[in-house]
Order: structure tokens, then C-alpha cells, then sequence
């Protein structure tokens, strides 16, 4: 089931900050479409298990610590939660915690204000900001330096 449909269901989506306009069932733009396509592989009794945690997790406003080796689909467990939960409406911001220079990391995350620090010529919103009210995911957080990640969580 994603939000209040269940899986497959005809009813087209509207995606927040777009133009309100209604998105065809299966385009590409429709990243619930996308999601069901694959849940609906989950055919083994581990991915039904995975399935029924992704589901509870959803279901309740807290953080929640998605592990697995890079490939395993921790992306699609994360936005998964996202779109299952109440903050689907709100945005879904992903952060590659390796690909972020550690001295750029700090403030990408959590933004500057204009004249914090040279080259800071205006305020930036960071990632936290941006996605407040939705959810933030950060993949590969076990990069991070041990002190930003523990800011972090």
C-alpha cells in the first residue's frame, strides 16, 4: 500500500511543487509508480519481512538507521518510509555523506549565514533545513568524520 492506495491502484499522483497537474500511472516522473513496481518484486519471505519493517517504520515519526553494503537498496528502503509515511507530502532530501568534502560537509548540511567565513557571500539553507518537516537521508554516513556524524544523528 503506498499512502492510502493500495499497490497498483489507477488513481494518479500529484507531486508537491509542481504544477498540480496529474501524472500518468508508470511515467517516469512518478516515483510511486517506481516504488510499487519494485516493492511488488518482493516475493521472497526475507523481502516480505523487509517489506513489514518498512511498513512499521513508516508508520511511526522517528529515525530510523537503514545498514547494508552499497548496492543493497538502502536508497529505495529509505524512500519507501518516505512515501509509506505522513511526511510523503513534504520533501525527500538525499545527502552521499562520501562524496561531500569534509571541510564542505559541515556547511552543506546544516547551511551558513552570509560573512560566516570567507567566500560565504550569502546565506545558504542547508540540507537539514531544506528538508524540514520530510525526510533526510544520508547515504554512506559511516563516512563522515566520527565528530560531524555524531552532530548528525
Amino acid at each position: 500500500m503506498i499512502g492510502n492506495r493500495p499497490l497498483g491502484s489507477e488513481e494518479p499522483d500529484v507531486v508537491p511543487g509542481r504544477d498540480a497537474a496529474p501524472l500518468e500511472r508508470g511515467s517516469v516522473e512518478d516515483p510511486v509508480a517506481r516504488l510499487e513496481k519494485e516493492i511488488a518484486l518482493w516475493r521472497s519471505p526475507k523481502m516480505r519481512q523487509v517489506g513489514e519493517i518498512i511498513h512499521r517504520a513508516a508508520g511511526v515519526d522517528v529515525t530510523v538507521l537503514i545498514c547494508g553494503e552499497t548496492g543493497t537498496g538502502k536508497d529505495l528502503v529509505a524512500r519507501t518510509i518516505h512515501h509509506l509515511s505522513s511526511r510523503r507530502g513534504m520533501p525527500f532530501v538525499k545527502v552521499n555523506c562520501a562524496a561531500m568534502p569534509r571541510d564542505l560537509l559541515e556547511s552543506e548540511l546544516f547551511g551558513h549565514e552570509r560573512g560566516a567565513f570567507t567566500g560565504a557571500h550569502r546565506q545558504k539553507i542547508g540540507k537539514f533545513e531544506a528538508a524540514d518537516g520530510g525526510t533526510i537521508f544520508l547515504d554512506e554516513i559511516g563516512d563522515l568524520h566520527p565528530a560531524l556524524r555524531s552532530t548528525c544523528v
